[in-house]
């Protein structure tokens, strides 16, 4: 090797090595730091400085660096590079700024990586993040001094930090540039070659059948859960199985706003998930790219510890986790983004593989189509329930001398939309009342509602004949070709004759209503007749009464009637027994008293919807 030349600092190295002191001091600061290895790095920073300033001294103005001697050296260099590939000891050539250069078979061994992969990544991105500033500094060192230095680290690999000490070396060839290499032994020892390890693609092939096997039996049984509670369960199953910090983003109005965070250690990870949580995702960190691009993007080694943002008091969040590896992968379903979920390993567990990309990435798309199921569901069901409640008018018209209470009560399985009605609407010469349920459930169980409903309404504004009413209705709803779906309904006509009110009761295979007297005697009336939307021929059933004051009409849908007790026994056989017990009361304490009593019946456990619709007669208006 030529002696080397006299050497003038460039003019950014005070800049250099204000970075690097100023690194190697917020290493010293930070819990559990090594600092054996930090004073070291700090002392061959002071040896440079020193013999800079020395050699700046000494140096007269105008002198160049000396000349290298030109020749080809091509035998020299195969020769170099056929031993540099087989010598089994891992070797890195590096440039003057630190960057990989070459590295043998033995170094990706070591690093438990494809040939070429650390080639162009800087050596201290290969280095656990706490001993980082001390490697930048030795090779600073080496690469001023030309001398060789020594150094004990981690090197992040495939199967986590591996401790090596680092032997660099400064080298010079004829005709060429500076380079430094660096030899790295490995500290840890082999398995003994009969715990031979397992083949690792069964490993990993099983991981991701077990792992997306789960997360899909989660995302079925969860389908009544919140959407919150579905990403947190995701979120830490991810977590568990691949030993990782896991950040979950949401997109809301436009914005990525921060949802949830866990860490693999849940019990230790709680003060340092609350710090990560309370933090948005910044503009220009790793989420919001991930974000806008809707592209996956994998850090192996993450050499920008602010390449998550930084927390409140300053602090990188990627050192808060302590971690090396990041895997940032959008949720999004199609064209859809809902927002971004985001690994962080730390070293010791390896960094994150392809093979873990693909994982989270189907995990990722299961749930993103998880959610947009879940948002159209609920857009559906909004608009469901929306016309359902037009359906269900929380204000009845009134009925002069009549006295008219109702009541709807939602199953408690399931939040699928129901289709019960109710309606009191004035007629040519009286009052109409009708109820009824449609058969089924969801939006267009709503939709066949409102057709009944607006029938029955408005066929009675042009005759008084419950009969005609509902053979009316019914030649609409056949009309409408509803497939499958029918209605049982009741209409009644109620008018004034005298002291007593007149009622015309017809019914479409609806449950009969319950006549109740004022001394308690309760009479289940007839029902029968075809539900509409079946037969065109179909003859609904009609009965006349005359009612009294303080006679009272109790009308259900068979959710009332068919709600049954823990033992399987049906509501309908206690319903006129619990009528009589409220005899005598206003309509109002009816439908409250018959509530609990349901609720008491089947343990507060309802199948289907409850509707009920009482009405008592009063005392007859003035002009009767």
């Amino acid at each position: 090797m030529p002696d080397a030349p006299d050497r003038q600092p460039p003019a950014d190295g005070v800049a250099e090595l204000r970075a690097r002191h100023e690194a190697l001091q917020q290493t010293a600061t930070m819990p559990g730091a090594d600092l054996r290895p930090l004073l070291d790095a700090a002392l061959a920073e002071l040896d440079g400085a020193i013999d800079a300033l020395g050699s700046a001294q000494a140096q007269p103005a105008g002198t160049g660096p000396q000349e290298r001697a030109a020749g080809s050296v091509h035998a020299e260099r195969r020769l170099l590079h056929a031993v540099f590939q087989q010598v089994p000891v891992p070797l890195f050539v590096l440039g003057q700024d630190g960057t990989v250069r070459r590295a043998n078979p033995a170094a990706s061994a070591l690093l438990g990586a494809a040939r070429g992969y650390p080639t162009g990544k800087p050596f201290s991105a290969l280095v656990e993040p706490s001993g980082r500033p001390a490697v930048r500094s030795l090779l600073a060192a080496a690469a001023r001094s030309e001398q060789g230095r020594a150094l004990d680290c981690q090197l992040l690999t495939a199967r986590g930090r591996v401790s090596c000490a680092l032997d660099v070396r400064p080298v010079s060839l004829r005709g060429g540039d500076d380079w430094l290499l660096v030899a790295a032994r490995d500290a840890a020892s082999a398995p003994p070659p009969e715990q031979a390890p397992p083949d690792p693609v069964v490993t990993v092939m099983t991981r991701r059948l077990d792992l997306a096997t789960t997360a899909s039996r989660l995302l079925l049984e969860n389908v009544t859960f919140s959407e919150s509670v579905t990403l947190q369960r995701c979120a830490r199953l991810l977590s568990e199985a691949l030993g990782a910090w896991v950040i979950v983003d949401i997109d809301r109005g436009g914005l990525l706003r921060r949802h949830f965070v866990t860490g693999p250690d849940k019990h230790e990870s709680g003060p340092v998930a609350q710090t990560v949580a309370a933090v948005n995702p910044e503009p220009g960190s790793l989420p919001e790219a991930v974000r806008d691009s809707a592209s996956t993007l994998l850090v192996t080694h993450a050499e920008d510890h602010y390449i998550l943002g930084a927390g409140p008091d300053g602090v990188p969040l990627l050192a808060l986790l302590g971690a090396g590896s990041v895997l940032c992968v959008p949720l999004a379903a199609g064209q859809q983004a809902h927002g971004v979920l985001t690994l962080a390993r730390d070293p010791s567990r390896g960094y994150f593989s392809l093979a873990d990309v693909g994982l989270v990435e189907e995990i990722a798309e299961q749930l993103a189509l998880a959610m947009s199921v879940r948002h159209m569901l609920r857009a559906r069901t909004e608009t469901a329930e929306a016309l359902q409640a037009s359906l269900l008018p929380p204000v009845l018209r009134t009925v002069p001398g009549v006295e008219i209470a109702s009541a709807h009560m939602a199953p408690t399985q399931g939040r699928a939309v129901g289709g019960d009605f109710y309606d009191v609407h004035p007629t040519p010469d009286g009052w109409g009342v009708a109820i009824g349920d449609v058969c089924g459930k969801g939006e267009d169980a709503a939709s066949v509602t409102a057709v009944a409903r607006h029938a029955i309404r408005v066929l009675a504004h042009w005759s008084a004949d419950p009969a005609e009413v509902l053979h009316g209705a019914n030649e609409i709803m056949l009309a409408e070709e509803f497939g499958s779906r029918f209605v049982t309904a009741a209409a009644t006509h109620l008018s004034w004759s005298g002291r007593s009110l007149h009622a015309v009761l017809g019914s479409a295979g609806h449950p009969g209503p319950v006549l109740v007297r004022p001394d308690g005697r309760a009479q289940v009336l007839a029902g029968g007749g075809l539900p509409l939307g079946i037969f065109p021929d179909a003859e609904p059933v009609t009965h006349e009464l005359e009612l009294a004051t303080g006679d009272v009409l109790f009308f259900c849908t068979d959710g009332l009637t068919d709600a049954r007790s823990p033992d399987q026994a049906y509501f309908e056989g206690s319903l006129a027994d619990g009528l009589s017990t409220l005899a005598g009361k206003p309509p109002a304490d009816i439908v409250s008293g018959l509530r609990r009593l349901v609720l008491d019946f089947c343990a507060g456990v309802l199948a289907d919807d409850v509707t009920m619709l009482v009405l008592r007669v009063g005392e007859p208006p003035d002009n009767q």
